[in-house]
């Protein structure tokens, strides 16, 4: 009885080494598994952060367009006065013509 014994605590003992090894096994791969995770979230992070002072910068940059355009709409105004101002000068040159012309007949 003592080599069924001793042969049952061998094979339990076999079964619990190997039993334990698969949890080792289950265990690493949860491990690596878990390191990956980090590594990409990690990643994210440094994307995230990059895309903040991408944003950052270019908000300048928008700032710096908002005051050009609103320098080229009070030049776009000012042109528009200076037209008119062309245009009546334009009608007094032609009557000051007429004018001319009508006294020299």
């Amino acid at each position: 009885m003592t080599s069924a014994s001793s042969s049952s605590a061998r094979s339990l003992f076999a079964e619990s080494k190997q039993r334990l090894a698969e949890r080792v096994q289950v265990n690493m791969n949860n491990i690596a598994s878990l390191a990956r995770q980090i590594q990409r979230g990690s990643k994210s992070n440094e994307l995230l952060s990059r895309a903040a002072r991408d944003m950052a910068s270019t908000e300048h940059l928008m700032e710096g367009s908002e005051e050009n355009l609103k320098k080229m709409q009070l030049i776009a105004v000012h042109m528009g006065y200076q037209y008119e101002n062309i245009l009546k000068s334009a009608q007094m040159i032609m009557e000051v013509g007429e004018q001319v012309s009508n006294m020299q007949r």
